[in-house]
């Protein structure tokens, strides 16, 4: 079963429109309106699992467009991330915290849009895949969508217990997590660490995500941070 973000974009600035779009491509199919009222029907005709949009728009302002959504019963629940400065977020968006997932403080730097959107679409993924894979066998997709990096930062602060399997051509590697921390990993003969650092590169081949799976074993000697980061410097070291 494959799963994939749905998400509207909102911004009648035509660069920040195609900068946010840029930076999640890869997470699912991305629509795009340039004001709130083109955004209202889509989002009513098409039901997005996420709204990026901006706050102050001509023609229907993002608040509105956040309001008229909350008011319908088919689109009450769609998770909305707002672009705002930080005076705007202060003063008119923080009282509207149930839905809104995070706040996009502007201005920004696009590598900082970018890393921003990338944890959120992610964690939405997951939450997703969660819901299909109940009852419903292992959810799939590609690492050139979501790599093992993305993975191991959502399962953490997820805090989750699950089994991720990576496959590229023959090769096989499986990351078992309890309450988000890596607890066991098998890549051929290797186990522990250092399966770990042999597949953290790969950005070829699938994942499949079984939280009905799990493991007794303990190999690792690591938290999921500290083997992102040994496992970082180790390609780094070998990159020079």
């Amino acid at each position: 079963m494959q799963a994939g973000l749905k998400i509207l974009v909102v911004d009648d600035n035509a660069t920040i429109l195609k900068l946010i779009c840029k930076s999640i491509e890869k997470t699912g199919e991305v629509i795009t309106a340039t004001d709130g009222a083109d955004a209202l029907m889509k989002a009513i005709e098409l039901k997005p699992d996420l709204i990026i949009s901006d706050y102050f728009m001509p023609v229907m302002d993002g608040r509105a467009l956040f309001e008229k959504l909350r008011a319908r019963k088919e689109t009450q629940d769609i998770p909305f991330v707002f672009l705002a400065s930080q005076k705007e977020i202060d003063e008119r968006l923080r009282m509207m915290a149930d839905g809104v997932e995070d706040y996009i403080v502007k201005p920004f730097f696009v590598r900082d849009l970018a890393k921003q959107a990338r944890r959120i679409t992610t964690r939405l993924t997951q939450q997703k895949m969660e819901k299909m894979g109940a009852g419903a066998g292992n959810v799939k997709g590609s690492l050139a969508e979501l790599s093992l990096i993305d993975w191991m930062q959502s399962l953490e602060q997820g805090r989750k217990n699950c089994a991720l399997v990576l496959r590229s051509g023959a090769d096989q590697c499986i990351l078992y997590f309890s309450e988000g921390q890596v607890t066991h990993a098998t890549y051929g003969d290797l186990k522990g660490d250092p399966a770990v650092f042999k597949v953290l590169a790969w950005t070829d081949g699938e994942w499949e995500l079984d939280f009905a799976r799990t493991a007794s074993e303990r190999t690792t000697t690591m938290s999921t941070q500290g083997l992102m980061m040994e496992g970082l410097r180790i390609l780094d070291e070998a990159n020079r």
